[in-house]
């Protein structure tokens, strides 16, 4: 079994939490109080402190050398939801940025 899967698990759910502030942004509020404390905020924050401890779970099976190269995937997963869900476009840089990414997690995986 993947010793790391609390922390793929909590990369991944936060990166759903950024979405979500994401969407939060885009709108317009009457007030400040509104604009942040609506269930977006609000839950986008409840999934960060979920994947923190998600974090710490899995620091307690993988080695710190590893953590990084995991929290790495986050980018994927973000461009990910740019793409679909904000119709973002990617570009040359991104596309390299991501490959170098990619490179990265696969080599150290070797």
């Amino acid at each position: 079994m993947l010793k790391g899967w609390p922390m793929f698990l909590g990369v991944f759910i936060s990166s759903i939490s950024q979405v979500m502030l994401k969407l939060s942004a885009q709108k317009q509020y009457d007030n400040k109080i509104k604009e942040y404390l609506n269930p977006l905020v609000i839950g986008g924050y409840a999934i960060f402190f979920a994947a923190t401890l998600m974090s710490i779970l899995a620091y307690k099976s993988i080695p710190l050398s590893m953590g990084g190269i995991i929290e790495a995937t986050g980018y994927i997963y973000i461009t990910l939801w740019g793409v679909s869900i904000f119709r973002e476009k990617i570009n040359k840089g991104k596309l390299a940025a991501l490959a170098l990414i990619i490179s990265g997690i696969i080599i150290y995986s070797l």
